[in-house]
């Protein structure tokens, strides 16, 4: 049996995380998440011993999507669109701080 993760319990983006791991950490049923998988939402890995898996870094953004389509009664499909803004947006924000990072300060950014 698969311990219960806690909302602090965040191992490494690195790793991976299975598809019965993530549908507990985010809140979803399996049959959603295979939903959004088809929609292209979600990239599927081989996880251990063959079973699907996914990056963990997929869970944050996933999380807050589910959060979104609870709180506002949204369908599978609007998620996957969300899932694909928040992906875009968490980019975004890491160029923006990259491109921070390496301005010089006599620049006035």
């Amino acid at each position: 049996m698969t311990p219960q993760r806690n909302d602090w319990d965040w191992p490494e983006a690195a790793e991976v995380i299975t598809h019965t791991e993530l549908t507990q950490v985010c809140r979803i049923s399996g049959a959603e998440l295979d939903e959004l998988v088809e929609y292209g939402a979600l990239a599927p890995i081989q996880g251990p011993a063959g079973e699907r898996a996914f990056s963990r870094g997929c869970v944050a953004s996933l999380r807050t999507a589910t959060r979104l389509k609870q709180d506002y009664d949204l369908d599978l499909f609007t998620v996957a669109l969300l899932l694909e803004y928040l992906g875009r947006i968490e980019e975004l924000e890491r160029e923006a701080r990259f491109l921070r990072a390496h301005v010089p300060s006599h620049a006035g950014l």
